[in-house]
């Protein structure tokens, strides 16, 4: 991070002094008591299955240069070095705030239904071979995560990418106000989390507080995305679309090639040819997102050639891997919504490559009362697409269309006992599911079944490395 003296991380967070060494410096924020190093600073935070600060004395034993604890925490730990605020989140978020106003780093916040990692992994990928960045790490894009990300930044940095998520309205302008974002992406606009905004415009709405917090900054934006109309003739600043045949950025052509796609990009008339390492039309959605992106960052479309062909995927989303039976699956189990699911139901389609396509479909969450139209409206679509379903859970029993070969469980438990019966071998299989049903295990347990991936250069397609944390969007 930029470094701070423990007064002005004292005064950023309205916090009280107490035992700190006057003029102690602080080069790094940490909130997991394991991993503190000498100098850190110990922020204690506080959620429903546990309490950070009954290990701030653990943390200082570490070295820690102090704890950033509530005000009833550091009358326990008196002649320690610790600094007393009201609450721990609000303390790390008020310190992302001052370490953000210090940056000249500009600042991309990338939000919406689906495809934020996606977006947030390709245009990392395209900017790193340029300048400094830092990017949101696995999923860590909720009122913790943002500030632990935007707690990275270093005076050396010249671009952060941070991911926002939400499951309520105020929650993306609560994370706006810390990033102050140069420039806003908003990827799609789909029904999820409708249990908690009602309906389509709600979720655009949501999403749209984005945009009302640029203050004159850049709004990118689907060009197909006609419920965020209303909010962007009130923005004050300027508007770039992509991904239609009208949009300002857009691809004019794309062509598989191998396990890769060689696209021909337009840029306000720019033009270049990338070759990205990656295929299926939901993702190259995204790449189109995040290439608008790197052109108001500045950077002509010709320089993104080197990265585009270096974007790793986060864990879990469309990771593919070729099967020692020779099987394929797509690890795409971190998330799902209905407009997501049945793009990667296309997706497994186009990988499937003469193989039985089988979808293990768990349920998607917060729908709200639309819940089994939506899950119905999956099923048929994988029906026409020649999908077989393996439907895991309650919600998902609605994927079922009466299709041969059709399986129902109730419970990740059940489908684990049959998953070699459900899904034999040489098939090509997609795991989808919200995030609740932890529906990586019965990718793991189909992995585990074929004896494992294959190897040599086929092997692997696509295969993200970050580790993700739990999400609050799909």
């Amino acid at each position: 991070m930029i470094p701070m003296t423990v007064e002005e991380v004292a005064a950023a967070c309205d916090g009280a002094l107490s035992g700190v060494e006057p003029g102690a410096v602080v080069r790094a924020v940490c909130t997991d008591s394991r991993r503190v190093r000498p100098g850190d600073l110990f922020v204690g935070l506080r959620g429903e299955r546990f309490d950070g600060d009954a290990y701030a004395a653990q943390a200082l034993e570490r070295g820690a240069v102090a704890a950033v604890v509530r005000r009833e925490t550091a009358a326990v730990l008196r002649g320690s070095p610790v600094i007393a605020v009201g609450d721990g989140v609000a303390a790390l978020g008020a310190l992302a705030w001052a370490v953000r106003r210090r940056s000249r780093a500009r600042v991309v916040a990338i939000t919406g239904s689906a495809g934020k990692t996606t977006t947030k992994d390709v245009l990392a990928a395209l900017l790193r071979p340029l300048c400094d960045v830092v990017a949101t790490r696995a999923n860590l894009n909720n009122q913790v995560g943002l500030p632990q990300t935007l707690l990275e930044v270093t005076q050396e940095t010249d671009v952060v990418i941070v991911e926002m998520a939400m499951r309520g309205p105020g929650q993306i302008r609560e994370l706006a106000r810390l990033a102050l974002p140069d420039i806003a992406v908003i990827t799609t606009i789909a029904p999820v989390h409708l249990e908690f905004v009602g309906t389509l415009e709600g979720v655009a709405a949501a999403k749209a507080e984005l945009i009302e917090e640029l203050h004159g900054g850049t709004a990118v934006v689907p060009g197909a995305a006609a419920l965020l109309a209303p909010h962007l003739r009130r923005h004050d600043g300027r508007v770039v679309t992509f991904g239609t045949e009208e949009s300002d950025v857009r691809f004019i052509a794309a062509e598989r090639r191998g396990a890769g796609t060689h696209v021909l990009v337009d840029a306000f008339t720019q033009r270049a040819a990338l070759d990205f390492g990656f295929t299926g039309a939901h993702y190259l959605y995204d790449a189109q997102a995040a290439l608008a992106a790197f052109v108001e960052l500045g950077f002509r479309l010709d320089e993104a050639r080197v990265g585009a062909g270096r974007v790793v995927f986060s864990e879990m989303r469309g990771e593919t891997v070729a099967l020692r039976d020779g099987g394929l699956l797509v690890n795409d189990a971190y998330n799902a919504n209905p407009v997501a699911t049945q793009a990667a139901l296309d997706h497994l389609v186009q990988l499937a490559g003469g193989r039985e396509a089988v979808a293990v479909l768990g349920d998607m969450a917060e729908l709200g009362p639309g819940a089994a139209a939506y899950h119905a409206a999956v099923g048929e679509h994988a029906v026409r697409l020649g999908v077989r379903i393996v439907a895991v859970g309650d919600l998902a029993r609605h994927y079922l269309t009466g299709s041969p070969g059709e399986r129902w469980f109730r419970t990740v438990e059940e489908c684990l006992a049959y998953v070699r019966e459900a899904v034999p071998p040489g098939c090509a299989v997609l795991v989808k599911a919200s995030r609740a049903m932890r529906l990586e295990r019965v990718a793991e347990a189909i992995v585990a079944a074929s004896g494992g991936a294959a190897e040599g250069d086929d092997a692997e397609v696509g295969v993200g490395v970050a580790k993700d944390e739990e999400d609050g969007d799909a």
